[in-house]
């Protein structure tokens, strides 16, 4: 399904200790951005209907939809010169924006 990096899962458990234990990762995509599509991460509550998965130790909830678009994909994070952030290296992109944070 999903796979983060060392790097994404260290920063998404330094992320989540301010957040509610009952909480989670979530990964989502959702129309807009300059592609199409925009990428999502929250820390949310599980629902019924997601399809939950674990990477790194990182338990993190998708929805049906956008699962069907994030298959395959990896999260890494960048904290180096060049900027800090997720980046989502998705191979069912067929073209993505010059921030990376849309495709279609």
């Amino acid at each position: 399904m999903i796979k983060l990096t060392i790097e994404a899962a260290k920063e998404i458990e330094r992320m989540s200790k301010d957040s509610d234990s009952d909480k989670l990762l979530r990964i989502f995509i959702e129309p807009g951005g300059c592609s199409g599509f925009e990428y999502g991460m929250s820390m949310d509550r599980a629902k019924d209907s997601d399809q939950l998965g674990e990477s790194q130790g990182v338990q993190f909830a998708v929805d049906g939809e956008s699962a069907e678009y994030l298959s395959g994909t990896e999260i890494h994070f960048d904290d180096g010169l060049s900027g800090k952030g997720f980046e989502i290296r998705n191979p069912n992109a067929q073209t993505t924006c010059g921030c990376g944070k849309s495709f279609s």
